[in-house]
Order: C-alpha cells, then sequence, then structure tokens
C-alpha cells in the first residue's frame, strides 16, 4: 500500500492548473505527504495535470480526488494509471467516486455502476491497492474494502470516521478530507465556512443523507446551515485548535488526513498550509 504520511493537502479545482503545480511543489517541500487533486466532473481519463504535478515534484504521493467514474473511461484511464507508475512508481494513487445524482445526467444504479467500473479496471489490470473509493455510506464503504486500498471520505466529522473504520476493518486506507479557515475571528470563519458548505454540498443528497445519518438533525442541515454543523465541518481558530480538531479523526482510526484551506479574499492556501504545517509537521 501506497504511504501518504499523517497529513496531506486537498487542492480545490476552483484554482487553475499550473497553480496547484506550484502549490504541490510548495506543499511537498512543507512536508506534506499526499497532494490531492480537486478533479470535479470532468473527463480526466488522460491524468494530464497529476502527471504534470509528478514531473514537477520529487517523492510526494499525488492523488485524485476524484475522477468521476460517470464521465470517464474506466479502460482508458488504467492505461493512464500504467504510464504514470511506469514513469513515477509507487507515487501515485487513484482516487475514484460516483459523484451526486444532481449533477450527472443518467444517475442510474449507482452502486452498480461502481462495480462494473472496478471491473473494468481489474480486467486492465490495475491493482486494487493502487486506488481508493469515495465513500460515504456502509455499502460503499465495504466496497472500498472488499476492491480497493480504502477510501478517501469527503466532508465528514470524526464521527464517520469512527463508523468507517469499523465498517472498513483494521487493514484497509482510510483518508478524509477535513476542510478548515486558520483564522481566529469566527464571524469570518463561519462566513466563508457557510459559503462553501451551503452551496453546493447542502443542496446535494448524497452530503446531506451522509450528515444526517451522523447524528446531525434537519434543523442543521436546513437553509444555510446551523452554527454547530458549520463549525464541525469546517474547524476554525489557531493552528492548536485545528489541530486538536484534526486530531480527532486520527483517535477514531483515521491512517491519514487531506487538509482544505478555505482562504481570505485575495488568497490561494498555501498561507494556511504554512502556518498549519509549522503545528502540525515535525
Amino acid at each position: 500500500m501506497i504511504t501518504l504520511g499523517r497529513y496531506g493537502a486537498w487542492l480545490h479545482p476552483v484554482y487553475d492548473d499550473p497553480s496547484r503545480i506550484g502549490y504541490a511543489v510548495e506543499a511537498e517541500a512543507l512536508g506534506y505527504g499526499a497532494v490531492w487533486l480537486g478533479l470535479g466532473q470532468r473527463d480526466e481519463s488522460e491524468l494530464r495535470l497529476v502527471e504534470q504535478v509528478l514531473d514537477a515534484t520529487r517523492h510526494v504521493v499525488v492523488a485524485t480526488a476524484i475522477v468521476n467514474m460517470w464521465t470517464n473511461d474506466p479502460t482508458a484511464l488504467a492505461k493512464s494509471c500504467d504510464r504514470l507508475e511506469a514513469r513515477h512508481p509507487g507515487r501515485f494513487l487513484l482516487g475514484i467516486g460516483i459523484g451526486h445524482p444532481e449533477s450527472v445526467t443518467g444517475y442510474r444504479s449507482p452502486y452498480q455502476h461502481m462495480e462494473s467500473f472496478l471491473d473494468a479496471l481489474d480486467a486492465e489490470g490495475h491493482p486494487r491497492d493502487r486506488r481508493v473509493l469515495a465513500a460515504l455510506g456502509p455499502r460503499t464503504l465495504r466496497l472500498a474494502a472488499d476492491r480497493a486500498a480504502g477510501t478517501h471520505p469527503y466532508l465528514t466529522v470524526p464521527g464517520h470516521t469512527q463508523q468507517a473504520r469499523r465498517l472498513l476493518g483494521p487493514g484497509s486506507l482510510l483518508a478524509p478530507e477535513h476542510t478548515v479557515v486558520v483564522d481566529t475571528d469566527t464571524t469570518e470563519a463561519r462566513r466563508r465556512g457557510r459559503a462553501f458548505v451551503s452551496n453546493p454540498y447542502l443542496r446535494l443528497s448524497n452530503y446531506v443523507n451522509n450528515l444526517l445519518r451522523q447524528g446531525y438533525d434537519e434543523t442543521d442541515v436546513a437553509g444555510d446551515g446551523s452554527d454547530r454543523l458549520i463549525d464541525d465541518l469546517v474547524l476554525h481558530g489557531t493552528p492548536e485548535t485545528i489541530a486538536a480538531g484534526l486530531a480527532g479523526h486520527f483517535a477514531a482510526g483515521a491512517d491519514h488526513v487531506a487538509i482544505q484551506v478555505l482562504p481570505g479574499e485575495g488568497e490561494g492556501p498555501m498561507p494556511g498550509l504554512r502556518t498549519l504545517a509549522g503545528q502540525l509537521i515535525s
């Protein structure tokens, strides 16, 4: 299994590709063990951005978060994975998932589609220990344990991590994403966090249903989200406070946490990742 280290940098697709290449180079220099490239819904079968990031860095693991199973061809994707493995052995982790029913035309039988996609990757010889599934619910978490190295859950809290570990068992990789705002101004941090969470995530049924499974109620997920929900999903405060919140995932059974920084106006993610590296990475 690929070793990701304790913390990774999660880079949102809102940043253009040249910026993310530069961010990845700096994240590696800061000591982050992995760079997660948010990809959205587009066709990424050629994995060109991943290749550019791998070429620009020396040892950091580069992971996709995620390649969408509806908009990508598994045969072409497997061939691209082979190409990257040959050029950069042991440094690429394929994150794949089913996306959201609201954003994909023809979204039917998602679990069966996941199985068929994995069957196609297997047929091309893609190794299971070089891929993770974006899994939230019990059924897909079990699939991640059976058909992949593990899972990369998004927009979750340590309570979900604990349940995921119980379903995955001890041998699977559990690498949740967690969003943060490095700011001690609670009003400003909640403003950024609420803008991020409310649209689109509180308008996407898979995320809302997962939050309800985790013990949040209808008042938490209504409108733009309760303060409790926003504070849990988007940690904020000093680096020490954020570190303590992220540690909850490790106490619950995570192997790795991918940190997504919500920047201030006119900033990118690197100021926050730099500040946190001083606290998190020794």
